[in-house]
């Protein structure tokens, strides 16, 4: 297949462009040049955000799929699906499990949680303000969702992520926290009521978003390995692995920890599995995903 990526220069976009590059598919990136294309494959340059700069490098292209990972703004869906109407069959929007930031439920949830038609879609808001965008990240994926949902002249998909934990190139910071405080003994900030989440492994993440490329389904799909991890769980690896003690303090308000939640934060990943993806136990990669960032061998 003719694929293009939107983005995917770092962490599991980079494996995915990878794992579809072995797969024979032929491969187009688009970015704004801020980074090489891998050797071998074709960079357009372009700054997506720029309707008439996206439609130009793109004259005369098509493709069989269209794979976007830095989607996350309203405004860059309906750019998105103006550009796009008549350039690709199938397009796979990465998503995130923040789109269910309003939906407290004591039971993992799914798709169907989120009524994206309830969504309402405000492209007036500052969306280019970098500080805005980062404090209302999973309403601008829910607003970007809906405006891809409300109708699209191609079969649309999106791959709502759980948390990817793994890989030396995470650039979170997150297991960073945990692993300078539990080497010092300092305290982690967590609720007194801390709920589990579901996590995927960075390379099972990338391996999906593979699969979905290639698949037929539409509308929104979660994507997560088996098995919620709590804030316990992970310390505890990375306790292990470095030494120290996790030292935990439950806090009423104020900031926690990351991977620390005052709410239910799971997902239900049955549409994805009856679909026909096999997913692995979060058992199964935990100690490896955090050995991977500490950079300390199991």
């Amino acid at each position: 297949m003719d694929i293009l990526v939107i983005g995917g220069n770092r962490y599991f976009g980079k494996r995915l462009i990878a794992l579809l590059r072995e797969s024979g598919h032929r491969l187009t990136v688009l970015n704004r040049g801020s980074s090489p294309a891998p050797e071998g494959i074709e960079q357009l340059v372009a700054d997506r955000d720029d309707e008439k700069a996206l439609a130009s490098v793109l004259a005369g292209r098509s493709f069989d799929v269209v794979v976007d990972q830095v989607c996350y703004t309203p405004r860059q869906a309906e750019i998105a699906r103006r550009v796009f109407a008549t350039r690709t069959r199938r397009y796979v929007m990465t998503s995130t499990v923040e789109v269910y930031e309003y939906e407290d439920s004591a039971v993992p949830v799914a798709e169907a949680a989120l009524d994206l038609s309830s969504v309402a879609v405000d492209t007036g808001l500052p969306w280019e303000d970098p500080e805005f965008l980062e404090a209302h990240y999973g309403e601008g994926k829910r607003q970007a969702e809906a405006v891809f949902a409300a109708g699209s002249p191609f079969a649309w998909a999106s791959v709502r992520v759980a948390h990817v934990l793994g890989g030396a190139d995470d650039f979170t910071g997150r297991i960073d926290h945990y692993a300078r405080r539990i080497r010092a003994g300092e305290p982690i900030a967590v609720p007194a009521v801390n709920h589990p989440a579901t996590y995927v492994y960075v390379e099972e993440i990338a391996a999906f978003l593979a699969w979905a490329v290639a698949a037929d389904f539409t509308g929104p799909v979660n994507a997560h390995s088996h098995g919620p991890l709590t804030t316990a769980d992970i310390c505890a690896e990375i306790e292990r692995l470095v030494g120290g003690r996790s030292v935990f303090r439950e806090v009423e308000v104020g900031e926690v920890s990351p991977f620390s939640f005052t709410r239910s934060y799971a997902m239900d990943n049955t549409r994805a599995v009856g679909l026909g993806y096999a997913f692995t136990d979060s058992g199964e990669w935990l100690a490896r995903a955090v050995s991977e960032t500490v950079g300390v061998e199991r």
